[in-house]
């Protein structure tokens, strides 16, 4: 049987060391970049030194030419980009594609991507989302991928997540 708290993804959106440096190393940190209109590669250099520096896995969110380039560990593609072109790069041998899905339909086009973990939605959070424990169960037996869970995880309900079976969680309030 997995330990299902020793995968934990943390999404961030700024480089704030003070926080980074609470979060255990086996944390692994995605940056969000959604909100820049232009992509910062000097922060994102900054991020991959500190991260290497520290012996902390970085994955970048939604640019998977720049991660490659910039030799970062993987990539996450979020539930709405639905492109293939990234089938036709070539990736060193451990770099590691991530998406995340929210239904059936989804699921069948991140496995069509060829991700390697995917990251349901939302188990907690009450959203349009929103699955809750017994749909998200149902949802993750409709795929060989591992799963991760995601959405309005925190410390209360940390521990619902052992019902699951899913092979880690991520968030952002939670590491906060």
């Amino acid at each position: 049987m997995h330990n299902y708290l020793s995968l934990k993804y943390y999404f961030i959106t700024d480089f704030d060391t003070k926080n980074i440096d609470k979060q255990d190393k086996q944390t692994v940190l995605i940056f969000r970049n959604y909100s820049f209109k232009k992509i910062d590669e000097n922060l994102i250099l900054k991020i991959r030194n500190y991260c290497k520096k520290n012996k902390r896995i970085f994955f970048l969110s939604n640019n998977i030419k720049l991660a490659i380039k910039l030799n970062l560990d993987g990539v996450y593609i979020p539930s709405f980009n639905k492109s293939t072109k990234h089938l036709s790069y070539s990736f060193k041998k451990d770099f590691h594609i991530l998406g995340s899905a929210h239904n059936l339909k989804e699921i069948k086009i991140k496995e069509l991507q060829k991700i390697n973990k995917i990251f349901l939605s939302s188990i907690f959070k009450r959203n349009k989302n929103f699955l809750g424990i017994n749909r998200f169960k149902l949802l993750s037996k409709l795929t060989k991928k591992k799963i991760i869970a995601l959405g309005g995880i925190s410390k209360k309900n940390i521990k619902l997540i052992k019902l699951t079976k899913s092979f880690g969680f991520a968030g952002i309030s939670y590491f906060e």
